[in-house]
């Protein structure tokens, strides 16, 4: 069986379960040196395999005895770090799928048609804006970005640009959603 039918059998599996709340309380209540390594492994599980929200590692308490703003700040770095190598991993596996293609048929048998939609769109940012459109995708708040990952994995080639801008693009979604509500994460 090669790599990316295994990927995409755990995927699956980990889909069929269902309740992921359990592991976004766990990201909520995280502090704490081991509160970072929650984060990374949340951030990297997101990136290319859960479709959970990404904003949910901002209300993680950390108290690293530190200013709620330094500890925003490192809540950030090591969320994008831990999405960019989970983006690399889908990249690997997108890079899979251009041959064989199980990926886009898993996604369009899944009952939600946001497989064309988030096509669309990737497709246009990709073709007009390259890694910047990626990065400018994945900045937008409160939307799965793993259907972005794995739709830019089959269009693009180049792993550091992609890790480069799924980094870029999640430390914006943050900052974007930090903008949104206005404060209410810093004062936390």
């Amino acid at each position: 069986m090669p790599p990316l039918s295994v990927a995409l059998d755990a995927s699956i599996a980990l889909l069929a379960i269902g309740d992921f709340g359990w592991l976004e309380s766990t990201v909520e209540t995280a502090t704490g040196p081991v509160g970072l390594a929650i984060i990374a492994v949340y951030s990297f599980l997101i990136a290319f395999v859960l479709p959970l929200p990404s904003e949910i590692v901002l209300a993680a308490p950390l108290n690293l005895g530190l200013p709620r703003a330094v500890d925003l700040a490192l809540i950030i770095l090591v969320s994008a770090l831990g999405k960019a190598l989970g983006s690399v991993f889908a990249f690997h596996i997108g890079q899979e799928a251009k041959e064989s293609g199980p990926v886009v048929r898993w996604l369009r048998r899944s009952r939600f048609d946001i497989v064309s939609w988030s096509e669309r769109r990737t497709v246009r940012l990709a073709r007009d804006y390259g890694y910047a459109g990626l990065a400018l995708a994945l900045s937008v708040p409160f939307f799965p970005d793993t259907l972005s990952i794995y739709a830019f994995t089959v269009l693009e080639d180049d792993y550091l640009k992609f890790a480069a801008a799924t980094f870029a693009g999640s430390v914006g979604r943050l900052v974007v959603t930090i903008v949104l509500l206005g404060g209410f994460v810093v004062a936390s």
